[in-house]
Formats: C-alpha cells, structure tokens, sequence
C-alpha cells in the first residue's frame, strides 16, 4: 500500500467518524442545507480580471444572503487584499505549521465576506507529511456548516497547483477576455485538465468586453475549437462582464467596484452573473461542494 492509499483510507475512516458526528441540518440562506458550493475562479493567462471577478462576486453573493468565503490560491500573487482593503497578519501556512487554527487566520473583508489569505507555503503541498494533510482536512471540516460558497481564486496558467485546485472544486469558471493571447492560454488549460484529468465541465466568464454581442462571439470560437480537438468537453457560457473604467478606479480605492460603484454597468453585470450563478448551483449535486472533500480531493491528488 503507497502513501497515497494509506492517506485516502485514513481520511475515509476520518470523514466516516466525523459524519457519525455531526449531522447538519438546513440554515437560512443555505444553497442546499447539507454542504457549501466550491466555486474555483481560474484563467489561461493573467491580467484577465480574474481576482477582481472573485472579490466582487463574493460581495453580491454575501449581499443575496449566502455567507461567503474566498480562498486567495492565486499563489505569489495574492491580489484579493488589494481589492478588498485588507492587510492580513496571517495565512494557510501558519496552519500547516501548526501555529494557528484555519479560523484564527480568516479576515473579514466588505459586507462580512471572509477570506483565507494566500500561502506559499501551498506550493510545497505534496511534500506535506499524511498527519499534516489531514490536519488540514479537520480544519477545513470546521468550515463545513458555517459557508454556504467558498470561492478558490486560483492562479493562471496550467501549474500543478492551478490544476488541482480547479479538479477539486464543483464548479469552474475559466475568465477569458478577447485578446488572442488569453483565447489561446485558456484553450491551453482546458486541453490539459480534459487530456490529463479527465475534466469535462467549464463555465466559461467573457470579461472585458465592448459588448454582450462580442463577449458571445468570442466563446463561440473558443467553443468550436474545443468542440473539434476536445471531443466530450462541455463549455457553459455563463454571461460577461463590459469593459468599464469604474473598474480600475474601485482597484485604485482598493474596493471592489460593487461596493464602490454600485450603479456601474461593471456592478450590474456582476449582480446578473451572482443570479445566474445561484440558480446555477441550486440544480447542481450539493454532496460534491463539500469543503472537507474539496480539500480530500486536493490533497489526495498531491499525494
């Protein structure tokens, strides 16, 4: 038996001994009253929006009654403070040492979302001891009945560490913007994650566009490109966001511009987004969106 099939059988008898536990029950505002939705928000390249879609998403989900959580996973380049205002003391990598509780370190940004601050210390994820893993999966287990989202903002590109956390989420949603470079980058990760892992499903986000009319032509050339080289993959066009000016502007007040700018037409696409979104995940299968076994999954595949 390799250290990865002792890991999986130590966290099967742990999840078993845990769900004998505690038996969650509905709370308001719930998706789903058993277990909170994993949303991973990634991209081919960077420079495409994607942390700013992550904060401001976050703020219109908390505002719609959903108690939020944001994982920084964009690794060496934690932008989600910047966009918050926040000045973290902390993150994940006190808690791998064992210095603090994953609750201890959670910081609270606009409207109460909470966030988990970036680590480097990820980085080094397979290199972590089993007892070190599911350490970790009992403190991500606390989270279980306080979050009904947790949004993982991944780095871009097609890293190992990009790649698990998108493999371990429920729903992914691929930021793509009309530049070329961030057409081609984004075909890039989903060829890996379809070759490679076998994952199918992408909600694909236009942002930075003129108009709906171009956010829609430029998913369909990355729709028929994957169609024709990635037979099974299925693309989701889940809306997009117009090129506004609010937006650098909210960045430069280190807020996101829902907060700082509510009426922008930025704002409004982001509230028409959280909508589609929640419905969305009322439909999906609430047992994959457990944060413990986000982390199961992820640790598992850096065993």
């Amino acid at each position: 038996m390799d250290q990865a099939e002792k890991l999986r059988e130590m966290v099967s008898k742990e999840s078993h001994k845990i769900a004998d536990a505690i038996i969650p029950g509905p709370s308001p505002g719930r998706i789903s009253g058993v277990a909170p939705w994993v949303v991973s928000v990634t991209s081919g390249k960077g420079g495409v929006g994607k942390t700013n879609i992550v904060g401001n998403l976050a703020v219109s989900f908390q505002r719609k009654g959903k108690n939020v959580l944001v994982f920084d996973a964009d690794l060496g380049l934690a932008n989600i403070d910047i966009i918050f205002g926040i000045h973290p003391k902390d993150n994940i990598d006190a808690v791998i040492r064992g210095e603090k509780k994953l609750s201890e370190i959670i910081v609270h940004g606009p409207e109460g979302v909470s966030v988990i601050p970036a680590s480097s210390g990820i980085e080094e994820m397979a290199n972590l001891t089993e007892g070190q893993k599911l350490h970790l999966l009992s403190e991500f287990d606390d989270l279980n009945h306080r979050f009904d989202i947790m949004m993982v903002d991944t780095g871009a590109g097609i890293s190992s560490n990009v790649v698990y956390f998108n493999m371990a989420a429920q729903k992914r949603i691929v930021v793509v913007t009309p530049e070329p470079t961030s057409i081609t980058d984004a075909y890039a990760l989903l060829k890996v994650m379809f070759n490679q892992y076998k994952t199918q499903e992408f909600s694909i986000l236009m942002n930075m566009v003129q108009d709906e009319k171009e956010g829609k032509a430029v998913f369909k050339k990355l729709s028929q490109v994957a169609d024709k080289f990635l037979k099974g993959v299925c693309l989701d066009y889940v809306g997009c966001i117009l090129r506004d000016e609010y937006l650098k502007q909210a960045v430069v007040k280190r807020q996101p511009v829902v907060c700082a700018y509510p009426r922008s037409v930025a704002s409004r696409n982001v509230d028409v987004l959280a909508d589609r979104l929640l419905r969305s995940a009322a439909e999906s299968d609430p047992a994959d969106g457990n944060i413990k076994f986000f982390w199961k999954r992820l640790v598992e595949e850096t065993g």
